[in-house]
């Protein structure tokens, strides 16, 4: 059971609203809200994946989570034993149980990663770090931008490390641009603790293209990243997402809101039908982060050059399922300078390591 003070930190009343309970996730790490009245008691919970579905669904981040509370959660008692609680999170498929008294007060919280080892995945990380990154000169005049460096450390270190408390131990580096630059810092992986291979493209062959140079090719599902993004979502999470889906691939996606300065008024002909106060715009953009399964190779046999929305086209195409999977979490682009030097100042004034 996990220490006191960091469970009461996820308990939250049921008008809170959904940006409030992503901010608490994102603060505390951990992946659940516990709704609660004025005495602890439980109310229900609000799970990480609950707000996926939510936001999918057209929830608004000021939107109430009492609309996606679970009011029937797996609790326990605190003499339920570990080897019980272990039970009851793999037949139920949950990496959460909070623990009541026998009045129903919130007592405590169970974590999948407090009572198990950490799992390890053999799942392939793919990163994409080829790019000659043209919109961040001069300071990529020498350096490769996947080696630019954030808070001290390289940018793919930044991605190694996140990918490597997940599980993952398996990296492939696609390089072109500066290659060596890269290949000289991370050698065979062994200063990370991870194993490190290299695709080299002998010319650029896009965001995907070179996923056809994979040697052994991926037995399993694998993960792709670009080498300019920073986030702190967890891979093992997307990748349980598209495993749980079946989909053939699977794109992480950052839901923006923007809000109109102005009230916008619809008109049929001449007449005014309609009228919102500063309308809230919903998009979803591509995160830069990726699952496939081993079978979206076989797409890219015949092409020296193939980008990953090309890819997914023709995927599509094959009547494939691609879902999306809704990031909540800190996401950065690294594109260009302005997100760069953004990057650097946040990332130094929060003291965040990714």
């Amino acid at each position: 059971m996990i220490n006191e003070g960091i469970w009461k930190k996820v308990t939250l009343s049921p008008d809170t609203l959904v940006s409030d309970a992503i901010g608490i996730l994102s603060d505390t790490g951990l992946r659940i809200v516990l709704i609660v009245d004025s005495n602890l008691s439980l109310l229900g919970t609000v799970t990480d994946g609950d707000i996926r579905r939510g936001l999918m669904k057209g929830l608004s981040l000021n939107s109430s989570i009492e609309e996606i509370v679970n009011r029937d959660p797996v609790r326990v008692d605190k003499r339920c034993s570990r080897v019980k609680v272990l039970e009851i999170m793999s037949a139920k498929r949950i990496f959460q149980i909070p623990v009541v008294n026998e009045d129903s007060k919130l007592i405590g919280l169970h974590l999948w990663d407090e009572i198990t080892s950490p799992i390890v995945r053999r799942n392939v990380v793919v990163i994409m770090a080829g790019g000659k990154g043209t919109r961040l000169l001069p300071r990529t005049e020498k350096t490769p931008k996947p080696m630019l460096s954030i808070a001290g450390k390289p940018i793919l270190e930044h991605i190694i490390n996140q990918a490597k408390k997940d599980g993952f131990a398996n990296f492939v580096l696609a390089i072109h641009h500066l290659g060596q630059v890269i290949e000289s810092y991370f050698g065979d992986g062994t200063s990370l603790g991870v194993k490190i291979d290299y695709i080299r493209e002998d010319s650029p062959m896009g965001t995907a293209g070179a996923l056809r140079l994979l040697k052994p090719k991926p037995e399993e599902a694998f993960i792709v990243s670009n080498g300019d993004v920073l986030t702190n979502v967890r891979f093992g999470d997307i990748l349980d997402f598209h495993l749980h889906s079946e989909a053939e691939a699977t794109m992480a996606v950052q839901v923006q809101e923007s809000q109109s300065a102005f009230g916008v008024v619809k008109t049929q002909g001449i007449h005014i039908i309609g009228y919102e106060e500063k309308p809230i715009q919903r998009s979803l953009i591509n995160a830069g982060v990726y699952v496939l399964n081993p079978t979206t190779l076989e797409l890219l046999e015949d092409l020296n050059f193939c980008d990953m929305p090309t890819l997914l086209d023709k995927i599509k195409m094959k009547g494939s399922s691609i879902v999306a999977f809704p990031i909540h979490e800190s996401w950065r682009d690294l594109g260009t300078l302005q997100d760069f030097s953004q990057a650097e100042t946040d990332l130094n004034s929060e003291k965040k390591n990714y």
